[in-house]
């Protein structure tokens, strides 16, 4: 029996490595998350007093509305301000509902100074939040027609 040897020479070996061989390439990229401060609102509240008990101040007006509000910063809080005061005699109030771990101020008399009505605002994100408007009028303010106020609310830092 005859024994045959086989020389691979060293080219061959330098090929099969190169074909295994991974091209590499790196890539910067630049990640960036910026303050994120949204409130949406849902409704057309309509407030409107037309009766009182006799001898008593005329009935308080109330109407509903609903707000969303996303944040990704802490220590927030939401104003609110009219963009012009009521007639005398006339006040309108606001009360919105906190979101998680959050405090809502109750009603709030409204004016062209911006109010606190929540605070203590962390990162959230949530809807379907109730925003309750209340009239109330004195008998001395006499007949008010049909107006508009436009309430702006405002997420600050804050407590």
């Amino acid at each position: 029996m005859k024994l045959i040897r086989f020389a691979i020479p060293a080219a061959a070996l330098l090929v099969v490595s190169a074909v295994d061989a991974r091209a590499q390439a790196t890539q910067d990229v630049t990640l960036e998350v910026q303050a994120i401060n949204q409130l949406s609102f849902t409704g057309s509240p309509s407030l409107v007093i037309s009766t009182a008990t006799a001898g008593g101040a005329p009935t308080s007006a109330t109407a509903n509305a609903t707000y969303a509000i996303t944040t990704n910063e802490s220590n927030r809080k939401v104003t609110a301000q009219i963009d012009s005061d009521t007639p005398a005699g006339v006040a309108l109030s606001v009360s919105l509902a906190a979101p998680a771990g959050a405090t809502s101020a109750g009603a709030v008399q409204l004016g062209t100074t911006a109010q606190d009505v929540v605070t203590g605002i962390g990162t959230v994100s949530a809807s379907g939040l109730n925003v309750t408007y209340t009239l109330s009028a004195t008998a001395a303010a006499g007949v008010v027609p049909s107006t508009t106020r436009t309430v702006t609310y405002t997420i600050t830092a804050g407590a």
